[in-house]
């Protein structure tokens, strides 16, 4: 593979400082920016970043050998981490749109056998092929909108053969797409309509039986909990999750989305990796999770297409919690796969400025999926995956909000997206 060299860009973001702990407070509006910025790949590893100038003259008698690729006027920023997604199901739910349209709730839709035991049904009736050709396609929309890596949550099963077959497909994807997914085992999504009248019994199922076999096949780095009222308690969730870590998945945990629910601090006391949602978290919540480095990973599509009120970002930033960004695409209450327009919703619905939603959609999304030595930013040694948006300044990502700005996308240092396209 030729050495690739990527030249003169309006704006190089390279997020560098980032990689051993994740940005706090007022570190993530340090975007450590390179005017006429360039980047020297080989190998699929990025060498060299800095000024144009600087890595000529350091590559000299290399240049001719080098696939050039021009970023004047252009933006080029790390490849975009999406830290959680419900990437593999089958099915839709646009019927529960229009009932939310009418007033329904959220929660009233899901006692109703919609909701997410809607999307188990369409994705226990699929074929992991199914699933497989259905998520593919999802997963190419995510990398022509920037994202290299996401996370993929299974959680429609809901039965041992079905979160399998959920995560051998989110495994395979992993083997032959560009992007990178990064498996998360959340049998505690709902309990299923067969287990309705003995919950417990179905948490049982799930220490005993799911996690034991999600861990001896390797499908799963991480151990999610929907814990909320109505679904699965604190303290269920803190035994599902301490079963988890007995079999080496690390913790997250679906937190105080609809009420405070002692969501953010569980996953402090567990030492969760990330507590996602945070709609309603409590001010003690929010405290421990800052004392432990728990990182906040916020949704604001998920708000915004449930027409309620988003986390408050600035809250937990001020805080000193850790914040990400992700799409929470699902079938249901985040159909999205921009992470970018979730940038922009995070500016405007949210209180973050454009430079702590860039952050939070690289770095520290890198490190809510513990990926942060590998990528989330532009540094030697890294993995030469990146965006080239064709916007002058990073801020225009997010100004000109439901656009598609990312003009070329490259992973591990080959060009995967060009002009609208996606090349494989």
């Amino acid at each position: 593979m030729r050495p690739l060299f990527i030249r003169r860009a309006r704006q190089l973001v390279t997020l560098a400082g980032g990689s051993a702990a994740p940005l706090v407070g007022e570190k993530m509006s340090n975007l450590a920016i390179i005017e006429n910025g360039s980047v020297w790949i080989e190998n699929g590893t990025i060498v060299a970043v800095g000024p144009d100038d600087e890595l000529v003259r350091r590559f000299a008698d290399r240049l001719a050998e080098a696939e050039v690729i021009d970023a004047r006027g252009k933006t080029v920023t790390p490849g975009l981490v999406d830290p959680h997604t419900h990437l593999v199901y089958a099915g839709s739910r646009e019927r529960e749109w229009t009932m939310r349209l009418g007033g329904a709730a959220y929660m009233e839709i899901m006692n109703a056998g919609g909701g997410i035991h809607a999307t188990t049904k369409a994705t226990r009736e699929a074929s992991e092929e199914t699933l497989y050709e259905e998520s593919k396609q999802r997963l190419d929309q995510f990398l022509l909108h920037g994202v290299t890596t996401v996370e993929a949550k299974s959680g429609y099963g809901l039965s041992l053969e079905h979160e399998i077959k959920q995560l051998e497909a989110a495994k395979r994807l992993d083997d032959t797409h560009p992007v990178d997914v990064v498996s998360t085992f959340l049998g505690a999504h709902a309990v299923p309509s067969e287990w309705k009248h003995d919950p417990d019994e179905y948490v049982r199922l799930i220490i005993n039986e799911m996690i034991p076999e999600v861990s001896r096949r390797g499908l799963a780095e991480f151990n999610d909990v929907f814990c909320e009222r109505g679904v699965f308690t604190p303290d269920e969730a803190r035994r599902i999750l301490e079963a988890g870590k007995a079999y080496g998945l690390t913790p997250k945990i679906h937190a105080d989305e609809i009420e405070p629910y002692g969501g953010a601090e569980l996953a402090a006391e567990v030492g969760a990796i990330s507590a996602d949602h945070l709609l309603r978290a409590s001010d003690e919540g929010v405290r421990r999770m800052a004392e432990r480095g728990v990182i906040g990973v916020l949704l604001p599509g998920t708000a915004f297409f449930l027409m309620t009120k988003a986390a408050d970002a600035r809250r937990l930033i001020d805080a000193g919690v850790p914040v990400a960004l992700a799409t929470d695409c699902n079938p249901g209450s985040s159909p999205t796969v921009s992470l970018p327009l979730v940038m922009s919703l995070a500016c405007l619905h949210m209180g973050m400025t454009p430079a702590e939603a860039l952050a939070a959609a690289t770095i520290n999304a890198a490190h809510a999926i513990g990926r942060a030595h590998l990528i989330g930013s532009l540094e030697p040694g890294k993995k030469a995956d990146l965006v080239m948006f064709n916007v002058p300044n990073y801020v225009q990502i997010m100004y000109y909000y439901g656009v598609n700005h990312a003009e070329m996308v490259i992973k591990g240092g080959k060009v995967v997206v060009k002009e609208g396209k996606v090349y494989i």
